[in-house]
């Protein structure tokens, strides 16, 4: 046999497959392989990563419920305590990053919520994210904003405007939002938005500043002055 040991190891497989007994050995290291990688091994990977964030944030108050998935990349930076409460089957998928940027800074994650990849959550205050929710890619939250009216002083001397953030029960949040007010329940916002304002339940809003797009409520919560186009 020539070519590179992948090749020669592909053909040495391809022949053994050949064979029910070599056909049974190579399933079994297939699915051995799965499991490690999708299964028990993540399973432990996900435990390990949880238990290191409360053991590097010893100020911090962390509580993760039952079967919560912490997929790599998952990071709690709270160097000066603060709290963050996880409910119960939560997913956690890639390079997720809470924030906790003072003692008092407070994060509560419902139950069946999702993150997907490289979403940030950035609390001075509190920000409670409902049950069910789902946070796509680069998605961030935050409870603070910059001050930059003050001529007097420096950009980075006039500290924050601070305001607690609620994203309601069975929020879906496309991916590229940035979220710095509150979400009611059920509510959509479409990819790229940045929600300055709150956006009503049983909406679906998206654009920069987010707005109300659509409303498909009760007819007797529809948003204050909204006019379905015709």
């Amino acid at each position: 046999m020539r070519g590179k040991p992948w090749d020669r190891l592909q053909t040495v497989a391809s022949y053994a497959y050949s064979w029910p007994s070599g056909r049974r050995v190579i399933d079994k290291a297939r699915h051995l392989a799965w499991r490690v990688s999708y299964k028990d091994g993540a399973r432990l990977m996900s435990e390990g990563r949880k238990r290191w964030q409360i053991f590097r944030n010893p100020t911090a108050t962390i509580r993760f419920g039952k079967n919560v998935t912490a997929g790599p990349g998952f990071k709690v930076h709270a160097p000066w305590g603060g709290t963050l409460i996880v409910g119960d089957n939560v997913e956690f998928r890639r390079n997720t990053l809470f924030e906790l940027g003072s003692p008092g800074a407070r994060v509560t994650v419902g139950d069946g919520s999702y993150f997907t990849y490289d979403v940030i959550i950035a609390c001075d205050t509190t920000i409670s994210i409902g049950e069910r929710v789902g946070l796509a890619q680069s998605t961030f939250v935050a409870d603070g904003s910059h001050r930059y009216r003050d001529l007097t002083k420096p950009f980075l001397e006039q500290g924050y405007n601070y305001r607690s953030i609620s994203i309601g029960n069975d929020v879906q949040v496309h991916s590229k939002v940035t979220i710095v007010n509150s979400i009611g329940e059920r509510a959509i916002i479409g990819a790229n938005a940045v929600v300055t304002k709150p956006i009503p339940p049983f909406t679906v809003a998206g654009g920069v500043p987010a707005r109300v797009l659509d409303y498909y409520g009760p007819p007797s919560q529809d948003p204050e002055g909204w006019k379905p186009e015709r």
